[in-house]
Formats: C-alpha cells, structure tokens, sequence
C-alpha cells in the first residue's frame, strides 16, 4: 500500500516541475533575456520524466530525468533595444501559448488523477484498519 502512495507521490512532484516550468515559459514569452541573467536568452524548458527513484533505487514511480531548454529563437526587428545584435534583431524565444496552455492541461489532468490515487489508497488503508480494529 504505502509503494502506491510513493508512486503516486513521485507523479505528484514531476507534474508540480512541469507546471512551474510551462509556467515560467508563459511568464518569460515576451523577454528577450532570461530574468536570472542580463546576457543569455531566455530559452523554453521542457521537462523529461524517466521512470523509477534513482535516489531510493525504487523502480516504480517518476522522478525529473532532465529540464532541458529548448533553444527555439524568433528574431524581431527593433535596431534600438538594447541587446538587438548587429543587424538590429532581437532574438525572443519561440514559445506557443497554445501548446504550452495544452501542457498545463495535461499536466493538471495528471496530477488530479494521481490525488485521486492517493485519495483511493487511503480510503483502503482506512478500510483495512477498520476491518482488522
């Protein structure tokens, strides 16, 4: 009983970073500049799941193998901004709120299926210690 909450708990943890991290990509779409640096652009993360607990050695469960940006770049001209290059571009990062609005829903999806995992867990270690009392 207790492995299945650990599953579930894993799935609840990755799909939290993923949320922060499509989060962040929606916030940072519009700046040229990541907001932790004045000299490297921000870039879109994506977020890899692996399976297992390489901490515990637990092959059940997911953990957060890798957040990766995914160096996507549109340039738009503006020859005054600051950190136009030589040409006068701009480089933004490529970022699709629709595609990103699409993540949140999955990963939200996601999320609320494995509370309901735990929800259900519960509910039969409840049970279980009601029967054996």
């Amino acid at each position: 009983m207790f492995g299945s909450l650990d599953i579930s708990t894993s799935a609840l943890v990755a799909n939290r970073t993923r949320l922060d991290a499509i989060s962040a990509n929606l916030a940072n779409a519009e700046v040229p500049v990541d907001p932790r640096s004045t000299e490297i652009p921000f870039s879109e993360k994506v977020v890899f799941f692996a399976p297992g607990d390489p901490a515990s050695g637990n092959p059940f469960g997911v953990h957060i193998s890798e957040i990766r940006p995914r160096n996507d770049f549109r340039l738009q001209y503006d020859p005054k901004h600051p950190f136009a290059d030589a040409n006068g571009n701009v480089r933004y990062p490529n970022i699709d709120p629709v595609v990103q609005q699409a993540n949140a829903m999955l990963a939200t999806r996601s999320y609320d299926a494995n509370l309901a995992a735990v929800e259900a867990t519960k509910s039969m270690l409840d049970a279980s210690l009601r029967i054996i009392a």
